[in-house]
């Protein structure tokens, strides 16, 4: 496990609580960080990563979005099958060249789009057929912690890579606004994404509000489903068979909820399967670097309109 900061340290508690792999050690440069995560599971501790080279059959990459690149390389190089936190890299470059490397030495390589795994995602897989319009809102509290990229890359990302695995289509166009709030980054940002399918998707995110909320609203020509990723509902309003002229259609309307469930964990578990039975993970490098490249474009679109206009 490389990193143990916030989202490094849940990785390693689920490592350490599986029977079929081994935990063999945890990498933090901070010193503080290496003797809570000992103290808590009792695992090697390393203050570089390089300690670990050629040691592992595979390592979870938990560290800030500028260092994805060299951790994961070191590791790809070395042998190890990489899970890597979202997004990706920093760059595009930076990125096929994991992905060229990965696929040169036959290694897995994942990337953390933790949403794929929700339950209520995983549910409506099979309903979301040729959807026209799509609206997305992902808020949050403000939080010191991620505010080291804008809320596009660590928050919106998420909705970019569930709508594009969605849609299946090229982008047509991109129009995006937003701005800084609380950090010198772009905390609140909006993307209308046109598709060349015809499909326009309206995604919102937002680090500085009062309230956490994360939600897909998908419309489609037989159904409308409303997606709600933080208290897994989901609600399907489909379309009647026969509308009669005149009269008001009577539609049918199914509301299922879901189990919270351990993402991370059906995340790490699905990675350990891809290792085991030498099968292209859940999500791969291409669709990090899909939705990377995609939220590059909103955010440097959004980084050219001046504050003050």
């Amino acid at each position: 496990m490389i990193g143990a900061g916030y989202l490094g340290r849940f990785h390693a508690q689920k490592y350490a609580g599986l029977a079929r792999c081994d935990l063999v050690g945890v990498v933090d440069p901070d010193a503080t960080a290496r003797e809570r995560i000992a103290k808590e599971l009792g695992v090697a501790v390393f203050a570089d990563h390089s300690d670990l080279l050629g040691r592992t059959d595979a390592v979870s990459v938990a560290t800030p979005t500028a260092t994805h690149h060299a951790v994961a390389l070191d590791f790809l190089r070395s042998g190890s099958h990489v899970l890597v936190e979202k997004p990706i890299t920093a760059t595009e470059a930076e990125a096929r060249e994991l992905i060229a490397l990965a696929a040169k030495g036959n290694r897995v390589l994942q990337v953390g789009h933790l949403e794929r795994f929700n339950p209520v995602i995983l549910a409506v897989a099979g309903e979301l057929v040729n959807p026209r319009f799509i609206e997305s809102n992902r808020l949050a509290p403000f939080k010191p912690r991620g505010t080291d990229v804008s809320v596009v890359l660590d928050l919106m990302i998420h909705d970019i890579d569930l709508i594009q695995n969605v849609v299946h289509s090229p982008i047509a166009s991109i129009d995006a606004v937003g701005a800084p709030v609380f950090s010198d980054e772009i905390d609140i940002a909006n993307a209308r994404i046109r598709f060349e399918n015809g499909c326009v998707a309206d995604v919102t995110a937002s680090r500085i509000s009062m309230k956490s909320e994360r939600k897909l609203r998908v419309f489609q020509t037989d159904a409308y489903l409303s997606i709600d990723l933080q208290q897994k509902l989901l609600t399907v309003v489909r379309r009647p068979a026969t509308i009669e002229e005149g009269v008001a259609p009577k539609v049918d309307v199914e509301e299922r909820s879901f189990e919270q469930g351990d993402a991370l964990l059906a995340e790490i578990e699905s990675f350990l399967d891809a290792i085991e039975q030498g099968r292209p993970p859940v999500v791969s490098g291409e669709d990090g670097l899909r939705a990377l490249l995609t939220a590059t474009r909103i955010a440097e679109q959004v980084g050219r309109i001046p504050v003050s206009a």
